[in-house]
Order: C-alpha cells, then sequence, then structure tokens
C-alpha cells in the first residue's frame, strides 16, 4: 500500500509505507509515527520515529496516546509527517482523527470523513472508536457520532459481539450501517 495524504503534510499507511526510504525522502517526511509492537522504526538521516507500542485490540489502550501524538504532529515543523501501524486501517487513523479532532478543531463524524476520503478502506475496530468517542466528549462535551453493530444478515438470534469485532460508524444523523457509508462514500468522490 502506498502513502495516504491527509494534509499538506500528514501522511497515513501501514507499514511498508515508512521503509519506502524514496517516499518518505520525496514526501519531505521528517517524523514517523510508528503504532506497531513488531514493526522496526527505520533509521532515515533527519527523520525522527516515534513508537507508540499497541496492538490491534479493541481492549489495547490507544487512547493514552492521543494527546501526546497528537501535540508531536502538531509540533513537528521541520518537515511532513507519517503515522503509520501494520496495515493503515485501525490504529493509524484512530491517532490522525483524534489530531485532527484536538489541533483543526473538527468533531469526530467530520475527521472521519477527513480520513476516509483520503484512505476509504480505514475501519477501526470497536475499542478505538470508543476510545474516540470519550476524546471527542472530552474535547468537545459532546459526540456527533454513534457506533452500531452492523446488521446481521441470518436470521439467528441476536448474540454477543465477539470482543475483536468491528462496529459501524455511524453519524448522529441519518444512522446508516457501515455499507450505506461506503456506498456513499464512493458516490460523493465521483
Amino acid at each position: 500500500m502506498s502513502l495516504s495524504q491527509v494534509t499538506p503534510t500528514l501522511f497515513l499507511s501501514g507499514a511498508d509505507g515508512a521503509l519506502n526510504a524514496a517516499l518518505v525522502s520525496q514526501k519531505g517526511i521528517t517524523l514517523i509515527v510508528n503504532a506497531t509492537l513488531n514493526h522496526t522504526c527505520p533509521a532515515y538521516p533527519g527523520v525522527e520515529c516515534v513508537r507508540v507500542p499497541v496492538c490491534d485490540l479493541p481492549s489495547a489502550r490507544l487512547g493514552d496516546h492521543f494527546d501526546r501524538v497528537a501535540e508531536r504532529i502538531h509540533s513537528n515543523r521541520a518537515g511532513g509527517t507519517l503515522v503509520h501501524c501494520a496495515a493503515g486501517m485501525s490504529r493509524s487513523p484512530a491517532l490522525v482523527m483524534a489530531y485532527l479532532m484536538r489541533y483543526r478543531a473538527v468533531t469526530l463524524c467530520q475527521a472521519h470523513r477527513w480520513v476516509q476520503e483520503s484512505r476509504p478502506f480505514v475501519r477501526l475496530n470497536a475499542g478505538f472508536w470508543e476510545q474516540l468517542l470519550q476524546y471527542e466528549r472530552r474535547l468537545y462535551g459532546r459526540n456527533t457520532v454513534r457506533v452500531a453493530a452492523e446488521p446481521q444478515p441470518s436470521p439467528r438470534p441476536a448474540r454477543a459481539m465477539p470482543p475483536n469485532s468491528r462496529l459501524a460508524f455511524r453519524p448522529s444523523s441519518p444512522v446508516m450501517s457501515r455499507s450505506q457509508v461506503m456506498k456513499s462514500a464512493k458516490k460523493t468522490r465521483r
């Protein structure tokens, strides 16, 4: 996967993006935020690496890092910032959304839309959504998003969701399923 540009100086990717020295140099990246447990931070001249050692599980405490990472992204005046996790779908987008809420003064709903426009396959786990909701409440005193389980296609009785399941993003109004949100996002990009 390649780098997804969120702002002129903020990029999002999977672990492979940070390993592409030519792309890191071409984009003027001077800060890499590595939100993984296992992937190494590449050593490039003039590039600082910040480690966020969190696994991609709903129980992981990614929210403990929101302020520190947002502040570091905001204070990077030397060049661009790349935020990555293993696939660029859950941990790193959550960190970028927290940054956008704190320093770009957008709501969680707006931050999600912003990130999804540059990286359509973003899919945060349920725990990270909950932590972002708490962060939005702390920043703005209210929530603009609610998260609900995706409707089950089979007529089986409802079961408790497994602890590592993914939940659908639902804006406060109107309520849409993940598939509707995805279809809507594709239509607006055309």
